[in-house]
C-alpha cells in the first residue's frame, strides 16, 4: 500500500514536467513531422525531405557540417588548456575566473553578436589595431571565419565547463603518484586527465555540435547573409517564403542528420555521474 502511494505521489509530482514535455516537444515535433510528409495541397508526400538533397540545400547542409565540426574541434582545442590553468588556481581565482568566462552569456545574444560585427568588419576595431601596427587590414567581415568565431566564441562556455568539472573530480593523488613514477607532463595529460575527462568532453561535444550545426542568427550577421547554414534556408521557408512544409522537411532532415551523428558518440556513465550522448 505504502509503496502504492509513494509511485502516484511520483507520478503527481512529474506531472507538471509531462505536460510541459507533451505541449512543448511532442506537440511540436508532430505539427512539424506533419508538414514535413505533406504537400501545400495537402496530400502525403516525401518531396519535402528528399528536397534535402537539392544543391542548395545540400551545399548549406555542407557547410553547416563544416561549421559545426570546426567549431566543436576548436573548442575542444581551447577548452583543455584554459581547464588545465584552472585546476591549478585555488578556489578563490578559480571561481573568478569561471565568473569572467560566463559574464558575456548574461547579455543579449543579439548584443554580443554585432559586438563581434563591429569588431570584425573591415573599418572595425580590429582592422584599425592592425593597421596602427602597421599591419594589413584583415577581410574578415562576410566570411566564412567571421561565422566561425562567432560560433566558437557563443560555444566555448559550453564546452569548457563540463570538461572543467569532469576534471576537478580527478583525484589528485592519481596524478602525483604518475609524477613520481617519472611521468612527463604530456604523459599524465595523455594517460589520466584526458580518459577521464571523456564524460566531460562527450557532454561538452553534444552541447556545441547541435546548436553550432542548427545555428542561423550568428551567420546572418557575420556572414551579412552572404554565407547559409542550413538553418538559415529553414528560417527564411518559415518566415519569409511561407513554405512551411519545405522547412519542415529540411528540419526533419537535418534532425535525422544530427541524430545520426551523435549515434557516433557511445554512452558513457562514470559513477553514475557521466553522460548519455546519442
Amino acid at each position: 500500500m505504502n509503496r502504492a502511494k509513494s509511485v502516484n505521489r511520483r507520478t503527481w509530482l512529474s506531472s507538471p514536467y509531462i505536460l510541459w514535455v507533451i505541449g512543448f516537444t511532442v506537440i511540436p515535433l508532430g505539427v512539424i513531422f506533419k508538414y514535413a510528409l505533406t504537400s501545400r495541397e495537402g496530400g502525403f508526400s516525401l518531396e519535402n525531405i528528399v528536397a534535402t538533397f537539392d544543391p542548395i540545400h545540400l551545399k548549406a547542409m555542407v557547410f553547416s557540417l563544416e561549421i559545426a565540426v570546426g567549431c566543436t574541434l576548436i573548442c575542444i582545442l581551447l577548452s583543455y588548456p584554459i581547464v588545465l590553468a584552472l585546476r591549478h588556481l585555488g578556489m578563490g581565482r578559480q571561481g573568478f575566473t569561471m565568473f569572467i568566462l560566463i559574464l558575456p552569456m548574461w547579455m543579449n545574444f543579439i548584443l554580443r553578436i554585432l559586438a563581434w560585427q563591429m569588431i570584425l568588419s573591415n573599418n572595425g576595431i580590429l582592422n584599425f589595431l592592425l593597421t596602427r601596427l602597421g599591419l594589413e587590414a584583415l577581410p574578415l567581415a562576410n566570411t566564412g571565419t567571421a561565422i566561425m568565431i562567432g560560433v566558437v566564441y557563443d560555444y566555448l562556455p559550453y564546452m569548457v565547463l563540463p570538461i572543467f568539472n569532469a576534471v576537478a573530480e580527478i583525484d589528485e593523488d592519481i596524478i602525483e603518484a604518475a609524477r613520481d613514477l617519472g611521468a612527463s607532463g604530456f604523459t599524465v595529460f595523455r594517460k589520466i586527465i584526458f580518459p577521464l575527462s571523456i564524460p566531460g568532453l562527450l557532454s561538452g561535444i553534444v552541447m556545441v555540435f547541435v546548436p553550432s550545426m542548427t545555428s542561423f542568427v550568428i551567420s546572418d550577421i557575420l556572414g551579412g547573409g552572404k554565407l547559409q547554414l542550413i538553418g538559415n534556408i529553414i528560417e527564411q521557408e518559415f518566415t519569409k517564403s511561407s513554405n512551411w512544409n519545405l522547412g519542415s522537411g529540411l528540419s526533419v532532415s537535418l534532425m535525422i542528420f544530427v541524430l545520426i551523428s551523435m549515434a557516433f558518440t557511445t554512452k558513457n556513465d562514470v559513477e553514475g555521474k557521466g553522460s548519455a550522448i546519442w
